[in-house]
């Protein structure tokens, strides 16, 4: 059985008045919505309550929710704009660039940077992104979201999003160029 269908199980066994299917939907998603909110966000209590209030917005709509869709994509879009909201909500504090340009230590041969070194300065560099380049990696690399689920998501054409997603792709190389240097070859 895939993921949809046994979403659309779920959500049938919560229409029915099963209260622990709830559990069990937010169990199968939590993750995912924490990343979504973090990768916008960039801090943990706020992505939170983001992801969160995203849980409360679905249960709330699930009545309106067109069980031939995909509900992934219904429910992430929920998690973008809670998310976004959010990032309008937030209060400035420090610079995110001083605190992710700390000096920090790189091995001397780039062949011994390690896949936690690797995985250690993409997620730096993804936080001197803006919360849209984020969200475009993020779904696309991380989630495995197709172009037309990204659209829907977002509310954008797939055509913007190739392009959102090229100029992402750009400015994510250039920050890890600024970080690594010559090491960020070994990135690739």
């Amino acid at each position: 059985m895939n993921d949809n269908l046994k979403d659309i199980q779920i959500i049938e066994r919560i229409l029915n008045g099963d209260k622990s299917a709830y559990r069990d939907l937010v169990h199968r998603h939590k993750d995912f919505a924490f990343t979504v909110a973090y990768r916008i966000l960039n801090h943990r209590e706020e992505a939170e309550e983001a992801a969160q209030d995203a849980f409360l917005q679905a249960f709330g709509a699930l009545k309106e929710f067109n069980q031939t869709a995909k509900f992934t994509t219904w429910f992430y879009r929920i998690v973008f704009n809670a998310a976004l909201g959010a990032k309008r909500r937030q209060k400035p504090t420090e610079s995110i660039t001083e605190i992710h340009t700390l000096p920090y230590a790189v091995m001397d041969a780039p062949q011994n940077l390690h896949k936690k070194e690797r995985v250690k300065n993409i997620q730096r560099a993804l936080t001197q992104l803006s919360p849209d380049d984020v969200t475009m990696i993020t779904l696309f690399y991380l989630q495995e979201q197709s172009l037309e689920e990204i659209a829907e998501i977002t509310e954008i054409s797939v055509e913007t999003i190739k392009v959102k997603l090229h100029r992402a792709r750009k400015r994510l190389a250039e920050t890890l160029r600024k970080q690594l240097g010559e090491e960020v070859k070994n990135l690739y």
